[in-house]
This record gives C-alpha cells, sequence and structure tokens, in this order.
C-alpha cells in the first residue's frame, strides 16, 4: 500500500495542472471549484471559476448576491440547479456557521447541493480529514487497476467502490490522495487512449494484464433520451421583446427565454399560428411574421430540445400579458438575464 501511496504521490508532484484553486485551498475555493467542475471540464470552467471569486472573494460575498446575478454568472455552464444549490448553500453557510465551512464531513453533507463527493473534496483538500473522494476519474482508476466488472453506477458498484477507495486512502495525506488519483484520471488514466505502456501502475493493473482496459469501467445502459419540440415567439415591439421567465419545474427554473408553444412533434409555422395558445397570446392583434430561424438542437442529459424561433413584430403592446413572468424587456437590455445556452445560440446568431 505504501508503495502504491507513494508512487501516486511522485507522479502528482511531477504531473499535476497549475490550478488556482490548489494554491493555497481553502474550503470556499475547493467547495467552489468542485461545484463548477461537475459536468465541466476543466479548460472550460476555469474562467468561470476564476470570474466568480473576482466578483464574489468569499462565501458571505456569494451569498449576499441575488439568485439572478448567481444565473447570470453561471450562464452557458448548463445543469443550472448546481448554480441555485450553489447560492443557497452560500446562505446556509452563513447563517448557519457564521461564513465558515464545518470542519465536519457530515455537516458538509447536511448543506445543500453537497453530497459524498464534494463533502469529502471539502473535508480532505481543505481539512486534511479522511475521507475518500470518487469521482468519475476515480471510478475508472480503481476499475482497471483491480479489473472490476460491477457497474460503477448501480447502488452495488457505487458501495463497492467507495469501500475500496477508502481502503486505499493514505490517511497520512488525505487532500494530497485525493487530487492526485484524480488528476491521474484525468491526465493519464483516461476514458481513451490512456498512457498503459509509460504507467506507473502497469505491473499491479489487471485490466492490462488481462487487456481488459478498454471495457473497464462498466456503466448500465443510460436512462432514454426524449425529444421535445419548441416554437419559440419572439415577439417585439417598438423596441422590446417579450420575455419569460421560467417559474416552474422544468428545466432553466428562474432563467429567461421566449414565450413558447410547446408540442408533441414539429409543427409548420402555419400550425403554430393556428394553436389556441398563439391565438390566446396575441389578443387578436394585428402582427407580423419577419423571420423564422432553421431548427436549432440543443442536446440535455436525458432530452434533446428542437427549437425554432419564430420572429413576430407589433405595432401596439399586448394588454393581458404583464405580469411577473411574462413581460416588455428593452432588446438592448437582454445581456442582462440570465438566459439557457440555447436563446444564447439564436441570439448570437
Amino acid at each position: 500500500m505504501d508503495i502504491l501511496h507513494d508512487t501516486l504521490i511522485n507522479w502528482y508532484a511531477e504531473n499535476r495542472r497549475d490550478l488556482p484553486w490548489r494554491q493555497q485551498p481553502t474550503p470556499y475555493q475547493v467547495w467552489l471549484s468542485e461545484v463548477i467542475l461537475q459536468q465541466t471540464r476543466v479548460n472550460q470552467g476555469m474562467d468561470y471559476y476564476l470570474r466568480f471569486v473576482e466578483r464574489w472573494p468569499t462565501v458571505t460575498d456569494l451569498a449576499q448576491a441575488s439568485e439572478e446575478e448567481v444565473l447570470k454568472m453561471w450562464q452557458g455552464l448548463g445543469y443550472y440547479s448546481r448554480a441555485r444549490n450553489l447560492h443557497h448553500c452560500a446562505q446556509q453557510v452563513v447563517k448557519d456557521y457564521g461564513g465558515e465551512f464545518p470542519a465536519d464531513f457530515e455537516k458538509l453533507k447536511q448543506l445543500k447541493g453537497i453530497g459524498n463527493y464534494t463533502a469529502a473534496a471539502i473535508a480532505s483538500i481543505a481539512f486534511d480529514l479522511p475521507h475518500a473522494v470518487v469521482d468519475g476519474n476515480v471510478y475508472r482508476v480503481l476499475a482497471r487497476l483491480y479489473d472490476i466488472d460491477t457497474p460503477i453506477n448501480n447502488n452495488e458498484g457505487q458501495t463497492l467502490f467507495a469501500h475500496l477507495a477508502d481502503e486505499l486512502l493514505n490517511r497520512e495525506q488525505p487532500g494530497l490522495h485525493n487530487q492526485a488519483m484524480m488528476e491521474f484520471g484525468a491526465l493519464h488514466c483516461t476514458p481513451k487512449n490512456p498512457n498503459c505502456m509509460l504507467c506507473p501502475f502497469q505491473a499491479q493493473c489487471l485490466a492490462f494484464e488481462h487487456q481488459t482496459v478498454m471495457q473497464r469501467p462498466v456503466k448500465l445502459a443510460k436512462t432514454k433520451v426524449t425529444t421535445r419540440y419548441f416554437n419559440y415567439l419572439v415577439i417585439s415591439v417598438k423596441g422590446s421583446i417579450y420575455l419569460h421567465k421560467r417559474n416552474d419545474n422544468d428545466i432553466w427554473k428562474n432563467l429567461y427565454d421566449f414565450p413558447c408553444i410547446e408540442s408533441d412533434a414539429a409543427m409548420t409555422v402555419d400550425e403554430v399560428v393556428a394553436t389556441e395558445q398563439f391565438q390566446r397570446l396575441i389578443e387578436g392583434k394585428p402582427f407580423a411574421i419577419t423571420k423564422v430561424s432553421p431548427v436549432f438542437t440543443h442536446k440535455l442529459t436525458h432530452r434533446t430540445i428542437l427549437a425554432q424561433f419564430i420572429e413576430i413584430k407589433l405595432d401596439e403592446e399586448l394588454l393581458h400579458i404583464q405580469t411577473k413572468d411574462l413581460f416588455l424587456a428593452r432588446e438592448s437590455d437582454l445581456g442582462n438575464y440570465p438566459i439557457p445556452r440555447l436563446i444564447d445560440l439564436y441570439l448570437n446568431t
């Protein structure tokens, strides 16, 4: 075990990336980086991390921001529940712990959006507590090192790998060990083209011995992807556009898009105009359709969205549309609102 620990730490010392949250990691920096990097590559998340710590240097600063400000800063990262949980968690830390993250694994897990993985990362890296991190990189390294064919995405596999990671943890340097394991999986024991011929663990790697490296780890089939059809109505009047704030429990909660008619299949513009929703929205006022976009394809984890944008011009404002969720915004102010990536793509094209 000591040989494995030493080999891993030596590899990390020579190959680690110089990332800003690793220099003198505070609990806030570790937490922020881990939340941003969930479902996000380092090269994409780096700029977001730097902008967050510049705008809100402490968890107290972040807690005092509005949710809309946080969502706007998060724009483009996707999985917006992470941003809402981030903001909620910051407020919890300030309210319950005086702005200091608790140095306790179980208390960390009670904070909004923090599960076993993030709690272990904060506990080990920021507080040097002996809790093993298990992320996608660690799953892959362990599955190959021990040639494990148990799926990593069911309860049996998660329990097995958590137990194994804990057994292997270097309890004298848990934070360093965890970072090294994740970095080794990210840079060396990669999903495709792992550098097996120059691997420091080649002699110990059972998957290499059994020639099953590319079959590890095993994952159960993904959830079926559903397709949704969005017909966006980009309604403009006198230099303003009607915006819609998404307040239900659907995707993109508390972000802004345009009034939308969702359908079960692709629709022509004439079919959209003939719907009861469209007629109720337009209130019988004269309108002109000035442009119809090509279909945008936007892929999320469990769904694919096919969206067309129908640009509509009115000469006068709609009477009954003004609510807190549907309102007129100046075209020049659109950049101030947090919007989904799909809307951003449309506006930029």
